[in-house]
């Protein structure tokens, strides 16, 4: 290979390697992580495949979950004026901050991790390269969790001898949302804390049993052992407890998180008070050790003291307590225990306690300590032979503990500032109360002090020690001065932020109390900041105009609304609210869309599909509504309203002022409907079975969708329309009243039986189907947002008759009136004459006139013997007897008041046309009208009598009861003159016995 050759491939391979490298790439930690409030949280990032420098630089900033789009810069590494105003403080303090591990990795700090850091961090490394080529940024996400975790255990001081067992309790738990785990450990800290602790013995999170270097081999004997008793019980178990387990013993609890990237993450640590614990050597000779579980107290804390003895076998000991070498309390062998008169009244309020909780350990408590209780405490134990000897064996002192109780002082010192010293009514107040030096829980109390009326003040706010927040009653109202907020800074600043203020009234001194409280003791300091409001007058007027009132399907409309005051729109927040009202009105007018003084646009819910039709512009004092496209349901009437806000509030509450505007309606213009539907009148004639009337429609739109309602004209003029069916646009149907029987469905049907004609199938029709039939046909078209109806058009009218046949069936057609009272049966005649030809077959139908003018078909024998019932109510009451074949009385069993009325009943006599073929009908005949009327249940004037008070009664019918002992007297009187004239009047008794009238009497 020649040198050119080698050169050119060195060349290429410096190029591609150039180009490998020279991709950037930043990485950072992957996420989603989760972090608990108030802990010490690092983000790692890292970029490679650079050029330049070999120390990169590095810019982190946040999207907050509430603006997802908007970045927040947090700190750099190299622009110390790239952190936003809301993160300057915390990067100063270095409460965030950026440690380099190298020169191309950092690592992002925020060592006290609060709600508001929850967001997508994002990672940037400025551009050093020639070119921009590759990642110069990447994103994780970071979600603040509640720290739920607690570990406790009572600090208590405990006192054994070699050999003994030791046992501790150690209570832990947490409710975090996200899939945890825990790890618990004990420790021993020797030494006064000067040295490390030494571990004992832990439960890791994989659930594993760690035991320190110095106890491995107990911990392999089950000397020591670590048990869980309960859901959140963890007992530290130490047996043949030894001299060098000795010391200040806790427990420490861990709550830990699987990353992403499949590492574990301790989240939160906690650790228990302390116990101290004293190991005594099993000696021969008495001895005596005493104990303090805190030495250093304030006042009003609780001092235990724990006075060991050591002794190998003797039991009957006395102990006395004291303080600066004076006695305090005293127990004798027996445990009874004996106070110096000058603490008896504290023992008798609970302050003091002395126990004996076994026989070589007595515990003294002194609840909250004062000054006087501050100095060297000593027990001194003296052996008695017996409980009741008086002689001691010998008495041992031990040594002085000395007990230190420090005073409580407040070195609170209170400032009140403000930021709005003077204001416009509308505008913000903004308070601030700083408190330094205080040692304790702190109360807040903000109080306005009105300039029209001196000596009087109203109660603003108030914060408590736990942090609960009440207002007072002239501010709890929100809609008034929006919503009051009091937060601390982390400086101990306290800061009032009232969103809104209302008038000059507002103006004055606001006055910041802060009280601290500590051991039943508070100091409270005051100071006041002056702030002065001045008023805005308001007028408003606004007018809405368009100009068109009527537009086509389509067509674009514009309305204006004009905003008129008596001062310049521009310095006052505007907000402005579209009204609509569809016609025909279905309510009042509801929010098609409102846009908020900082431009937010909210749209309503009623009209949802404006919003993609609907442009808002605002020139100067002009708000402008176009709408795209008209719809109908576009059409009503529109009203604009307008509303002025004080200034730097949100819309929430009472606006400065409002106003409505007039009303402007709209009319949107359908398409033109081009419906025609075939109007010629025709007849359907048939002998008997099915019918089909035709509905068919000339000319339409090719898009359209027909609804078709079928009415029937019954043959009498002067009745309305019945309406048979309707199928709407989606084929749904619909009944009259007259044919939703399910018999009635069963026979009338509508059918599309081409694109333009619709055909009513009328099965097995009857004479009570006579009539004259028509369709209503509706055009509806699709548009947009819903079927609209462009218009509809009736047909001719279609006359169905009954073919007669050329013989006619004999049968009785007298009309006749019968009677039957509520409840009995009645029997409606229908009878043939004469005998059928052989092989023919007869069929009966009834029908009852009703007054719509449509005979109601009630029963139908068909020529094969089955029967239906199109009016099923009635079906069980129905009955044909038969006594004869001829005979088809129809017997109406338990007559009701809706029976009354005109009935008949049609014969048809049908014949097979051949072996194998169809039955036709030859001749058929109607009977008489049956007229049937209803008599009420009858009523004894005996019952009516005794449903009465009995003296009511009796002068109510008194005239009733004699007129009847009268008819009585007559008819004796007749009967007897009858018997004896009988011989000389039979002719004129066989008249009065022929008469049917006479026979009823």
């Amino acid at each position: 290979m020649g040198l050119a050759q080698c050169l050119a491939a060195a060349f290429l391979f410096l190029l591609l390697l150039g180009l490998t490298t020279g991709q950037r790439l930043v990485t950072v930690q992957q996420g989603p992580l989760y972090r608990v409030r108030g802990s010490h949280v690092t983000l790692w990032c890292k970029v490679s495949g650079y050029q330049g420098p070999a120390e990169q630089n590095f810019q982190w900033s946040i999207y907050l979950p509430s603006a997802p789009e908007r970045e927040v810069q947090i700190v750099s590494t190299v622009d110390p004026s790239f952190p936003y105003a809301i993160y300057t403080q915390r990067v100063r303090g270095r409460g965030i901050f950026v440690e380099r591990l190298q020169g191309d990795a950092v690592l992002l700090h925020i060592t006290e991790l609060q709600e508001r850091d929850a967001g997508q961090y994002e990672c940037h490394t400025p551009n050093t390269d020639e070119r921009y080529l590759g990642s110069y940024s990447a994103k994780t996400n970071l979600t603040v969790i509640p720290d739920t975790l607690s570990a406790s255990m009572a600090a208590q001081a405990l006192s054994h001898m070699e050999g003994d067992v030791v046992e501790l309790t150690c209570e832990v738990s947490k409710s975090t949302a996200q899939h945890t785990h825990l790890s618990v450990g004990w420790y021993l800290l020797q030494g006064g804390g000067e040295h490390r602790a030494k571990e004992i013995l832990t439960l890791s999170k994989d659930f594993i049993l760690k035991p320190g270097p110095s106890y491995e081999q107990r911990f392999l004997e089950g000397d020591v052992q670590l048990n869980k008793v309960g859901n959140t019980t963890y007992k530290l178990v130490i047996r043949g407890v030894k001299q060098s387990d000795q010391g200040q013993l806790y427990c420490e609890a861990a709550e830990w998180i699987e990353d992403p990237d499949g590492t574990w993450k301790d989240i939160s640590c906690k650790q228990t008070q302390r116990t101290r614990l004293a190991v005594l050597s099993q000696g021969r000779n008495l001895s005596v050790d005493i104990t303090a579980a805190e030495p250093s107290l304030s006042e009003g804390d609780t001092l235990q003291l724990s006075c060991v003895v050591g002794a190998p076998k003797s039991s009957n000991f006395k102990v006395i307590w004291l303080l600066n070498d004076m006695e305090v309390a005293g127990v004798d062998p027996h445990g009874v225990l004996i106070w110096e008169e000058e603490y008896e009244e504290r023992a008798k309020l609970g302050q003091l306690r002395a126990f004996k909780p076994s026989n070589t350990v007595y515990v003294l408590t002194i609840s909250e300590v004062g000054l006087e209780d501050k100095g060297t405490y000593q027990c001194s134990v003296s052996e008695m032979k017996t409980p009741g000897d008086l002689h001691s064996i010998q008495t041992v002192v031990s040594s002085g503990i000395q007990v230190d109780v420090k005073p409580i002082e407040s070195h609170m010192r209170l400032s009140v500032s403000t930021s709005t010293p003077r204001v416009t009514a509308g505008d913000a107040l903004v308070l601030h109360c700083e408190v330094q030096g205080a040692t304790g829980p702190v109360s807040l109390r903000w109080w306005h002090l009105p300039p029209r009326h001196p000596g009087r003040r109203e109660l603003v706010a108030a914060v408590e020690r736990d942090g609960a927040l009440s207002l007072g009653s002239a501010y709890q109202d929100g809609r008034a001065r929006g919503s009051l907020r009091v937060h601390k800074e982390s400086s101990g600043t306290f800061t009032l932020v009232i969103p809104s203020t209302l008038d000059e009234e507002d103006g004055g001194q606001y006055r910041c109390e802060a009280t601290q409280w500590a051991r039943g003791r508070s100091w409270t300091g005051k100071g006041e900041a002056a702030v002065t409001v001045s008023s805005m007058g308001l007028g408003l007027h606004a007018t809405l105009r368009s100009r068109i009132a009527t537009v086509t399907y389509g067509q674009s409309f514009e309305l204006f609304c004009q905003v008129d005051a008596s001062y310049a729109l521009e310095e006052v927040p505007l907000s402005v609210q579209w009204l609509f009202q569809p016609s025909p009105p279905k309510g009042p007018l509801h929010q098609l869309v409102q846009v908020l003084p900082n431009g937010t646009v909210v749209w309503g819910t009623a009209q949802p599909r404006f919003q993609g039709k609907a442009q808002l512009a605002k020139t100067d004092t002009s708000f402008r509504l176009h709408i795209h496209s008209a719809l109908p349901a576009n059409e009503g009437t529109y009203q604009c309203e307008v509303k002025v806000w004080r200034r730097n509030v949100l819309p929430l509450g009472e606006p400065a002022a409002s106003t409505s505007s007039n009303a402007v309606g709209i009319k949107v213009m359908l398409p033109e409907s081009k419906l025609q539907v075939a109007t010629k009148d025709s007849s359907v004639e048939i002998a008997s079975g099915n019918a089909a009337i035709e509905c068919r429609i000339v000319f339409a739109r090719n898009n359209s969708q027909f609804a078709v309602t079928w009415y029937l004209l019954p043959p009498l003029a002067d009745t309305e329309p019945l309406q048979i069916i309707r199928a709407n646009y989606s084929s749904i149907l619909e009944y009259g009243s007259e044919f939703s029987s399910p018999a009635q469905k069963s026979r009338f049907l509508n059918q599309r039986v081409s694109s333009n004609i619709f055909q009513l199938q009328i099965l097995s029709a009857d004479l009570g189907d006579r009539g004259s039939y028509y369709c209503v046909v509706e055009e509806w078209l699709w548009l947009v947002d819903g079927w609209y109806k462009l218009g509809e058009g009736t047909s001719g009218r279609t006359t169905l008759k009954f073919k007669l046949t050329e013989r006619e069936l004999p049968m009785e057609k007298t009309n006749r009136s019968i009677s039957a009272r509520e409840g009995q049966e009645a029997t409606l005649p229908c009878r043939l004459q004469a005998a059928l030809p052989p092989g023919s077959r007869l069929s009966a139908t009834w029908f009852q006139v009703t007054g719509s003018g449509r005979d109601s078909a009630l029963l139908a024998l068909r020529h094969d013997g089955s029967v239906e019932y199109p009016e099923e109510r009635r079906a069980a009451r129905l009955l044909l007897r038969r006594p004869s074949a001829g005979d088809f009385s129809l017997t109406l069993s338990s007559v009701e008041r809706g029976d009354a009325g005109a009935y008949y009943c049609q014969l048809q006599e049908w014949q097979q046309q051949g072996e194998g073929k169809d039955w036709a009908v030859q001749a058929l005949a109607c009977s008489g009208y049956t007229q049937l009327s209803i008599i009420p249940p009858e009523s004894t004037v005996l019952s009516r009598i005794c449903s009465s008070p009995p003296l009511l009664n009796f002068i109510l019918y008194l005239p009733l009861v004699l007129i009847l002992l009268l008819v009585f007297a007559v008819f004796c009187w007749y009967c007897k003159f009858r018997k004896s004239k009988k011989s000389n009047s039979t002719g004129w008794m066989m008249e009065l016995e022929g008469n049917e009238e006479a026979k009823k009497i």
